[in-house]
């Protein structure tokens, strides 16, 4: 049997880490006020205290989380879905809808008979439960399965499902044949008619698809685009690239004013959402481009008047680093999920100025850190 966290509206209080069995959190024992204060001062070292630093902007303590990532263990008869052996079901992370689903889940994976997969023994079929909650609520879930072998079986069980979860809207297995640490294979089965999550991000809303990546906190996510949007219209460029775009969050926020748009993403499916969000919102002159950010800009002859860089953890990398410090553009909007690799993409940029900076906690109770940084060319 299970127990776990005892969920307390804003402030989590975690059986789980109390017990040592999860120590995911590992600031939880920390006051809010002293964690968003280590991250500050964490970022002044790596990226220096001369650029305007604004107040960071918090994250709710607790059932802020829109995805959960579960690890499918246990029996049949009693699956886990959570870290290796621990159940953590009841995670106060989590918004409101995806810790009601996750129970319902387990009982799924018992009626559907699921086994889920002994990494020991390599044996067995479910390896995850991914589940991801939109703004209003509804639901995408995702079983990750060693094969199609389980297929029929969810099929057949599927509306049991979707009457326990009406506000399920998307259901997928993704086939993840091989052994290794990964939390998804290439090949996706859709189980229903809607094949995207539609997620309200102020007055857009993106279209995520199965593998599409959001950010896990909606609230600071809209937060930041909207200082992104402040920023920018600050300074009314006439042309803006938005490299890594995503499902296109920044650069939907960034298209008004007749400013022409380019957002750039090697994901060929995140592209086409973008581009679907941006006809239902009747914007004009914003496009969208499936490619490598980094080929992309080194293939254009006249470059913007401001880029947008929305990296993974490890950075937009020297290459793209110097082509924007040589190419003239006056100004760089730099979302980073990591400061440390940002300290070293800025390190390549010495003719752009960090201007202005502003902390996003995305990742409470954790050393993670969401940063802003506005560039400036020198001179």
């Amino acid at each position: 049997m299970w127990t776990g966290a005892v969920y307390r509206g804003p402030v989590m209080d975690c059986a789980h880490f109390d017990a040592g069995t999860c120590l995911s959190c590992v600031w939880l024992p920390q006051p809010y006020a002293e964690q968003l204060a280590a991250k500050e001062r964490r970022c002044l070292e790596l990226l220096g205290d001369t650029m305007t630093w604004l107040p960071p902007m918090a994250s709710a303590e607790s059932g802020f989380r829109n995805k959960a990532k579960m690890v499918a263990t246990g029996t049949i008869e009693e699956p886990r879905l959570g870290i290796l052996d621990v159940d953590i079901r009841d995670c106060g992370l989590h918004v409101a809808a995806i810790r009601d689903a996750l129970p319902v889940l387990a009982d799924f994976v018992t009626r559907a008979a699921l086994t889920p997969y002994d990494v020991a023994e390599r044996r067995g079929e479910l390896k995850y439960v991914i589940v991801t909650a939109s703004a209003g609520g509804e639901l995408m879930v995702r079983f990750v399965s060693r094969s199609q072998e389980p297929v029929t079986r969810i099929r057949k069980h599927l509306p049991w499902l979707t009457e326990k979860l009406p506000n399920l809207a998307v259901a997928s297995v993704n086939l993840l044949p091989e052994h290794k640490a990964v939390l998804e294979g290439d090949h996706e089965i859709m189980l229903t008619e809607h094949q995207t999550l539609e997620m309200q991000v102020n007055e857009h809303v993106l279209h995520l698809q199965a593998k599409s990546f959001f950010q896990t906190n909606t609230q600071v996510a809209a937060g930041l685009y909207r200082e992104a949007r402040a920023w920018v219209e600050q300074m009314k460029p006439d042309s803006v690239w938005d490299l890594y775009c995503g499902v296109g969050g920044f650069a939907l926020h960034l298209a008004a004013g007749g400013r022409t748009v380019v957002g750039v993403e090697s994901s060929k499916e995140a592209i086409e959402a973008a581009r679907r969000t941006a006809e239902e919102s009747g914007l004009e002159g914003v496009e969208f481009r499936a490619g490598d950010a980094t080929a992309f800009a080194l293939a254009s002859a006249v470059p913007p008047d401001l880029v947008v860089v929305n990296p993974p953890r490890r950075g937009i990398g020297q290459e793209l680093a110097r082509w924007l410090d040589r190419s003239g553009v006056e100004r760089v909007v730099y979302s980073s999920c990591n400061p440390e690799s940002l300290a070293r993409d800025l390190a390549d940029m010495p003719g752009l100025r960090p201007t202005r900076g502003r902390l996003f906690d995305m990742f409470p109770h954790t050393s993670h850190a969401e940063v802003l940084v506005l560039l400036e060319r020198s001179g």
